[in-house]
């Protein structure tokens, strides 16, 4: 059973072996480009559970001193719709004339300044451009994703003295750690790996299609792109993923490892699409197909 904001996801769990266990549902977030207009003025897209908008537009706009609570008028929410990406939601909103000048100011120059906004997007369209094919399916078994987050546990050195940041590490097929990077934010751990990647060996690159990625966190859509256009078949994270995660994944062609811990994991299958009414279901990959 779903809460609001929420859609089931059939998986299979695998206990890092040749067999899938039962399958059941997993409910997952989710993630949708929220486009924020002031004035009738595009200002940023947001990726956001798309539950309370009025109050996410509201507490958005004192955040970043863009109004007092008094100014903030009604907020009209709109559905758009995309035949491949599905939907998104433009939320309209008048302030009063005296903060029409910092919000033009700033429309087109603010910097990103959180994982939840996407710096320099002004429509819900430009958030989900198209990704690259892969150019190799990913031949990691189970258990080389296994080994693979053991060696991601001995290696985080930062984490285990401070428990506060990320990690992001490449592996090679059979599992064996090959680069990793911390930080305090997942999207920076992920950015320095891939950069890693690019410059190991005095400038000799690792390829990152014959290996996969493993991660400190839960699967949002950034990483998913990031992964992609690294060119790496495989992503594997320790939490669940978002809809929107899945899907961008799906697209790609890029497999997905999800909660993956020390007794198992759920593997979700790019090769299947499975819609139930509006809401997408996909079905997780079975061992054997990895």
């Amino acid at each position: 059973m779903t809460t609001p904001g929420s859609i089931p996801v059939a998986a299979h769990r695998n206990a890092y072996g040749d067999e899938p266990g039962e399958p059941f549902e997993l409910s997952v977030p989710i993630e949708a480009p929220v486009a924020i207009e002031t004035n009738g003025i595009a200002y940023a897209v947001m990726m956001a559970t798309p539950l309370a908008l009025e109050d996410f537009v509201t507490g958005f706009l004192m955040a970043e001193g863009l109004a007092e609570a008094h100014e903030v008028g009604e907020v009209a929410v709109h559905r758009t719709e995309d035949a491949q990406w599905g939907t998104g939601y433009v939320a309209r909103v008048n302030l009063p004339a005296e903060r029409l000048g910092p919000i033009l100011e700033r429309a087109r120059r603010r910097v990103g300044d959180s994982s939840c906004g996407i710096c320099g997007i002004e429509g819900v369209e430009a958030a989900l451009r198209s990704l690259p094919p892969l150019p190799r399916a990913s031949q990691a078994s189970p258990q080389a994703i296994h080994r693979a987050l053991g060696a991601l546990a001995a290696g985080q050195e930062l984490g285990r003295h401070t428990r506060a940041t990320h990690a992001a590490a490449f592996c090679d097929e059979e599992g064996r750690l090959v680069a990793l990077r911390e930080d305090v934010g997942r999207h920076n751990a992920l950015d320095k790996l891939v950069g890693a990647l690019a410059r190991a060996n005095g400038g000799q690159c690792v390829d990152p299609s014959l290996g996969f990625i493993v991660m400190t966190s839960r699967c949002s859509y950034e990483l998913v792109e990031k992964t992609v256009r690294a060119g790496c078949p495989l992503l594997v994270t320790i939490s669940a993923p978002s809809d929107l995660a899945v899907r961008r994944a799906l697209a790609a062609g890029l497999r997905l490892a999800v909660v993956a811990r020390g007794d198992s994991m759920l593997m979700v299958d790019p090769d299947q699409r499975f819609v139930e009414g509006e809401r997408p279901v996909i079905l997780a990959d079975r061992a054997e197909r990895t």
